[in-house]
């Protein structure tokens, strides 16, 4: 079954957590801190395999998760890295913030392999708080968290020409004559449920990719039939093939499908309609020469600037000639690289981003008041029960600056600071 859309949850690797212990050999009864650093968590990576054309792995599977990195161990060992995930998609995918509908990342053209989601960092051990007061510490501190992340996968196929028309006008059949394609064939509408690729051979080493996009109605663009679930697919195409059954063998006028698709393609994309098209009337063979529904296509064609060969997807007759015009035409279009939608929305951030940054204030009690991720992560970790930790602590918001941004508010020897759950009287350190 073909599936060109998904909604997953991404989660990358939670850091080890740095360790605490000390040496203890035979003859080194009180060695100093040697706890190790815990290991990174891994790394979330999209990538484009050229063997998927289909978003199916991702039917049945809904969490994606990477590896937790190791905690850190005795003797300074560094614990072992979360392993990655590597999350391999079809090219053309695009990865939107669920939440938001915001573009993360467009799988194509140059984005083969890319970053999502960083891991979080590992925590460093107890070594690293040694100084030369505090020979002794107790507290490592942890690893950063993991970052979980719902996104919506979208792909929209890759390909030079696109074909479009009313349901049973005989894009299929076109497709599996010029192209080494087989879509299924039947004399009912909506047989094509997914696009289909087709690769035309020209010869002499010349040709192109053809999207075989699933019959639009009237209405498609606001969700009628199964057209607005592929028109995406048409938006990275080139140039167009509007196909259309000149024998009316529906019962329909081709000038009015011709119409009626193009205003779907507007309400869908304004940019859709600008792209270079090819008028081909199918069954041809049905109709005699002098038909004046081909005068009446031919005028259209002529008032529209638009190419026009009259084609029999059953017998083969005027095909050469379409796919000559096309070729033609797409040497006559500014080659250029599969549309790259602009990155709205980033999630890779650096890793210790989203503990940076702090705010100080004052309370309406008088108290000066600090908080932020990082304040919050500190006191975590820090034991401030004993009088190392809290001069630990001190001697953190001494060099994060914290104490000069409180002390432009106006902090003066004796008043109170809070954070959070946390109340000191504040002494100036001479």
């Amino acid at each position: 079954m073909f599936c060109d859309k998904a909604r997953i949850i991404l989660r990358s690797g939670k850091g080890g957590d740095g360790h605490v212990s000390f040496r203890r050999e035979k003859y080194v009864p009180s060695g100093g801190p040697d706890g190790g650093d815990g290991g990174k968590g891994g790394d979330v990576y999209f990538e484009v395999d050229p063997g998927m054309n289909t978003l199916n792995d991702f039917r049945h599977k809904r969490k994606w998760a990477a590896g937790t990195g190791e905690e850190g161990g005795k003797k300074n060992r560094h614990g072992k890295k979360g392993e990655d995930l590597v999350v391999k998609v079809p090219e053309g995918t695009i990865l939107r913030d669920a939440e938001t509908g915001k573009v993360i990342m467009d799988m194509s053209g140059p984005h083969k392999r890319e970053l999502i989601l960083p891991g979080g960092r590992g925590g460093v051990g107890n070594q690293h708080f040694a100084t030369s007061r505090m020979q002794a510490p107790k507290y490592a501190k942890p690893g950063g968290e993991a970052v979980e992340l719902e996104v919506v996968l979208e792909l929209k196929v890759l390909a030079d020409v696109g074909l479009v028309g009313f349901p049973s006008v005989g894009k299929s059949t076109l497709l599996s004559r010029i192209s080494n394609a087989k879509p299924e064939i039947a004399a009912y509408p909506f047989t094509t449920l997914h696009p289909i690729l087709g690769v035309v051979d020209l010869g002499d080493g010349n040709g192109f990719v053809c999207a075989d996009i699933p019959g639009l109605i009237e209405g498609a663009s606001r969700g009628a039939g199964l057209g607005h679930e592929f028109l995406r697919h048409i938006e990275r195409t080139r140039v167009l093939i509007h196909l259309v059954d000149i024998a009316s063998v529906e019962g329909r006028d081709p000038i009015e499908d011709i119409q009626t698709i193009e205003q779907e393609l507007a309400s869908f994309d304004e940019e859709l309609p600008k792209k270079p098209v090819v008028l081909a009337a199918n069954k041809s063979d049905l109709l005699p020469e002098e038909d004046p529904v081909r005068e009446k296509l031919r005028a259209f064609a002529d008032r529209r600037k638009a190419p026009l060969y009259f084609i029999s997807a059953a017998t083969g007759q005027g095909i050469k000639e379409l796919l000559g015009g096309v070729s033609d035409l797409l040497s006559r279009v500014k080659e250029k690289a599969p549309a790259v939608y602009e990155q709205e929305f980033f999630i890779n951030r650096k890793e210790d981003e989203t503990e940076e940054g702090f705010t100080v204030g004052r309370a309406d009690d008088g108290a000066f008041t600090v908080e932020g991720p990082k304040i919050e992560r500190m006191l975590g970790y820090t034991n401030l029960e004993s009088e190392r930790g809290f001069l630990f602590f001190q001697k953190f918001l001494k060099e994060q600056g914290i104490i000069k941004e409180l002390e432009k508010l106006g902090m003066e020897e004796g008043d109170t600071v809070r954070l959070y759950a946390l109340e000191f009287e504040y002494l100036k350190d001479e």
